[in-house]
């Protein structure tokens, strides 16, 4: 199946990813154990990034959390989305699912076409950006600072050119292309005017009422194979 490479592919960009978060947590002070922990709980990029930033430069137990769960708010969005794939499975099975929904599984199984294939893109893009992530955040924390700056080495850009090619299939339907404008829109717009991180929360929660309205029969723009729930 196609979305099995795709998502291994995606999840060795990520493991790059975690390999700069691995050597930046370290370097904040946090230790390989607390850096570990870390991802294998929290396992969300953008909210661990945040929050080692604002650690380092010697933020309270308040500022670090701030930003980390104003990012992780979009999560909420995406399992909005991802509650027909999993809604009606077992509790330990739903409990591990909201673990694994973040911006690559759910970009990845609403764009699948075949409604059997989505949870299987799920669970599969879950199980390898978890596996890649945590590794790569292990190697990242036991190398240090050895490795050098991880933006001059250039993989801190792993993880934008991986979600890049997450958002190309929704953009071949028109309700696709509708709720990625909106978000584009929508961010872009607030990042002169709010905090860091907030434009991206109010973007994700954007597209979601905008993908729903371009999909409903009022609107004539959905058509047959689109996929049926939000990126």
């Amino acid at each position: 199946m196609t979305y099995r490479r795709d998502s291994l592919v995606l999840g060795a960009a990520v493991g790059v990813l975690g390999v700069s978060f691995g050597v930046l947590a370290e370097g904040a002070g946090l230790g390989v154990l607390k850096t570990c922990v870390l991802s294998l709980t929290v396992f969300t990029g953008a909210s661990q990034f945040a929050a080692v930033g604002v650690a380092d430069a010697g933020g309270s137990i308040g500022a670090t959390l701030g930003p980390a769960l104003l990012l992780a708010a979009r999560n909420v969005a995406y399992g909005v989305a991802m509650a027909p794939i999993v809604g009606r499975s077992p509790l330990a099975r739903r409990l591990v699912a909201a673990q694994l929904v973040v911006d690559e599984t759910t970009a990845m199984a609403t764009a699948q076409r075949d409604p059997g294939a989505r949870a299987g893109a799920f669970w599969f893009t879950g199980a390898a950006i978890y596996g890649f992530w945590n590794a790569g955040t292990l190697i990242g924390a036991l190398a240090g600072t050895s490795l050098g700056d991880p933006e001059a080495l250039g993989i801190d850009a792993a993880f934008p050119a991986g979600f890049v090619a997450l958002v190309a299939p929704h953009l071949r339907s028109a309700p696709g292309r509708v709720a990625g404008a909106v978000g584009a829109v929508t961010a872009l717009g607030l990042v002169p005017f709010v905090a860091p991180g907030l434009p991206v929360v109010v973007a994700a929660a954007a597209v979601v009422p905008a993908r729903l309205f371009s999909e409903s029969p009022r609107s004539g723009e959905a058509h047959e194979g689109d996929p049926v729930t939000p990126p």
